[in-house]
């Protein structure tokens, strides 16, 4: 489907220069620069930590987890470690650091070379760390989606801290969302060649600027029901849990793709480089943004399916919205197996590291959103899947297995342009390795403890061998996961000084001569 614009539409030639930038920085450069390329890298070294810190808190729950009885952690400090530990994941790793790498490659792709509105996009991250570090010295245990009234009833003195935090983060993501929209905009007169990043960077922030303000409102009437100012969601005082819910997830459905979104557009900027050739289908992906952003604010109420009865109309019309949405995931997926599938694929792309986290994440992506499919069906959601482990298992498919997976490559691809210096291979893989078979082995054994209700938000748990031995290999899996990490950041370390340094165009796209037909010897 070659098309007279498809070179535009790519967003160009590979032909950034690599530059040590990183070494060239100062600490004030790197804190205050409105330079696109500081602002993106102190994004992504922000999300590497806390990367690092909700995974350290996953190993210490997990730990806990592996055996049945209480070991070392009771309910509480559970609750805490499982309440930051999935806050800082969502809100402090999966989205700003897609968006970091959005930052970086829009200005490149779009050919603006410079990031517009780069001050939102500093006061967005100064936000975020003020919002992390409120979190941490809260430690709330009221779980990431704060439902009351238990969150107004179990949550100890330093509580006003943590929803002063989901103000923040709220706040923080809608500057992004405006910057991302601001630099979408600066193609218009020329959609019809604008790279897919470019409408990738509407889709984010129209799903940004639309759902935070609601995440917002929610986090300050949080804050006034628990100091008694007003009573919107206490039931003891006159309030509605459901309000809250349909407040809540309207935010919380569409947060599901805000980490996705960038990455899509990562995986649709890096894919074409390493295979030297346009994407299969331009529209049919600008359509699935378009249909992805739509429909991901009108099936938010799956998530409370079991609040509502299950014969509503809204349940009915809910479930046949979320099917739907199954329609523009697929119209990506499609596109990038047929991207893969028309030619043989360059050797090149075979030995780069994020090639490999391109494909695994596209596999992730499909197991997620296929086992995702019965959460759609209200009697099988209501009676089991809801309130086990299969939920953990469908968003740690699609959030550690896509979108951490599509983040890796992003970084690795963007490595020697920060650093002048290629990335050790051999620790590349390893960690690459490690990754897979960790996320593999923990999203399954998810999955068969949800198959077995398994229930969530649990510390202890009875020595049922369908509960204790799943429970022990996710934990293994998990320590693998860990373990990858840190063979990732010492290769990222060690590779600033010590790697060889980057060629021209570190990506050359490179075919197996011996395997093509135009090689082949003429009869």
């Amino acid at each position: 489907m070659a098309h007279p614009d498809d070179i535009e539409r790519m967003g160009g030639l590979p032909h950034w220069e690599p530059e040590n930038v990183i070494g060239k920085m100062t600490l004030g450069t790197l804190l205050f620069s409105h330079d696109y390329r500081h602002i993106a890298i102190k994004g992504m070294l922000t999300s590497v930590v806390m990367l690092a810190l909700g995974g350290l808190m996953a190993m210490l729950f997990r730990t806990e987890l592996a055996l049945p009885d209480i070991q070392f952690i009771d309910a509480r400090p559970y609750m805490s470690l499982m309440t930051l530990h999935g806050m800082l994941m969502v809100f402090g790793f999966a989205i700003p650091l897609v968006i970091s790498i959005m930052y970086y490659m829009i200005p490149k792709v779009l050919g603006t070379e410079r990031l517009l509105w780069a001050r939102g996009a500093q006061w967005s991250w100064w936000m975020l760390i003020i919002a992390a570090v409120l979190l941490v010295i809260s430690r709330p245990d009221f779980t990431w989606t704060f439902y009351p009234p238990m969150s107004l009833r179990v949550v100890g003195d330093l509580a006003w801290m943590g929803y002063v935090a989901v103000i923040l983060v709220a706040l923080s993501e809608m500057i992004a969302g405006a910057v991302l929209f601001r630099n979408g905009l600066a193609s218009r007169g020329r959609f019809r060649k604008m790279p897919l990043m470019g409408w990738a960077a509407l889709s984010e922030g129209v799903l940004l600027m639309l759902s935070t303000p609601v995440l917002g409102l929610v986090g300050l009437m949080m804050l006034t029901d628990w100091l008694e100012i007003t009573a919107a969601f206490d039931t003891a005082r006159g309030g509605s849990v459901m309000t809250f819910m349909f407040l809540f997830w309207f935010y919380g459905h569409p947060a599901v793709y805000l980490p996705l979104v960038p990455a899509i557009a990562i995986l649709y900027t890096l894919m074409p480089r390493f295979l030297g050739k346009p994407m299969w289908s331009y529209w049919s992906a600008v359509l699935a943004f378009g249909l992805l952003t739509m429909l991901s604010f009108v099936v938010y109420p799956h998530h409370f399916q079991p609040a509502e009865t299950v014969s509503g109309p809204i349940q009915r019309a809910t479930q046949i919205l979320t099917l739907l949405i199954f329609i523009p995931s697929t119209m990506h997926v499609f596109n990038w197996i047929a991207t893969l599938w028309a030619d043989p694929i360059p050797v090149s792309a075979k030995r780069a590291v994020p090639f490999k986290f391109i494909l695994a994440s596209i596999v992730f992506l499909i197991l997620g959103g296929v086992t995702g499919y019965v959460n759609a069906q209200i009697a099988v959601d209501s009676d089991f899947i809801h309130n086990t482990y299969w939920v953990p298992a469908h968003f740690h498919a699609m959030f550690v297995g896509f979108v951490a997976n599509m983040a890796m490559a992003g970084v690795y691809y963007l490595y020697p342009y920060f650093t002048g210096r290629m990335y050790s291979q051999g620790m590349g893989n390893t960690h690459f390795w490690m990754w897979q078979i960790g996320i593999f082995t923990k999203v399954m054994m998810m999955y068969v403890l949800g198959y077995a209700y398994f229930p969530r938000w649990v510390v202890d748990y009875l020595p049922l061998p369908q509960w204790a031995v799943p429970q022990l290999i996710l934990t293994g899996g998990a320590y693998l996961i860990g373990l990858g990490f840190i063979v990732f950041v010492i290769n990222i370390i060690w590779s600033a000084s010590r790697g060889k340094v980057a060629a021209g165009d570190p990506w050359p796209v490179e075919h197996d001569t011996a395997a093509s037909p135009a090689a082949a010897p003429a009869e």
